[in-house]
């Protein structure tokens, strides 16, 4: 990932000319269980753009994986929709778009607020599968606690004081300087 971070980072400074910082933060992994909170998870990604106000819907986004969830190319596919249909629990390729478009409009009816579950913590889902994730991180998951976010959501996550005590400070000094 910061190969591939560095290089798009690298190739479009050098387009516009331009020095400093190109992500916002460092490119952090979340375990997400599968089933409904894969759900919400793909959903909360197609909708980035659209808390964004870049477009109202995440169909006015070509890159979206909406787009490669309801009309998959023929060719050069991103997506194995038969793999996803069997982490999202639903029988039938067929099914996938119809329920992917219900999902979403679902999640706008709602409104589309940032969810802080999917970018700040470890791992996301049931009881278990959390404990399941800290156990496994072992000594790594030492100052990460896992937090009952109601209606069996559950996520793993270091307390924010800690993360932002030591970055705060660095990031604002690089926003300074790429101002």
């Amino acid at each position: 990932m910061q190969l591939l971070e560095g290089c798009i980072a690298g190739s479009y400074n050098r387009r516009k000319k331009r020095l400093g910082g190109y992500w916002q933060d460092r490119y952090s992994a979340t375990a997400v269980e599968t089933g409904e909170h894969l759900w919400r998870c793909l959903t909360y990604v197609d909708l980035n753009m659209v808390r964004a106000g870049v477009v109202s819907h995440p169909r006015g986004w070509a890159q979206a994986g909406f787009h490669e969830i309801l009309r998959p190319r023929q060719r050069y596919r991103i997506i194995d929709r038969e793999a996803l249909c069997e982490v999202l629990e639903i029988g039938h390729v067929a099914a996938l778009p119809v329920a992917y478009e219900r999902v979403v409009q679902e999640t706008l009816s709602k409104g589309s607020i940032r969810d802080d579950r999917w970018t700040r913590s470890v791992a996301v889902g049931s009881k278990e599968f959390v404990e399941r994730v800290a156990a496994d991180l072992g000594t790594r998951a030492l100052y990460r606690k896992i937090h009952d976010l109601g209606d069996d959501d559950f996520v793993l996550r270091e307390p924010a004081a800690r993360y932002n005590a030591v970055s705060a400070p660095e990031i604002e000094a690089l926003s300074l300087k790429t101002a």
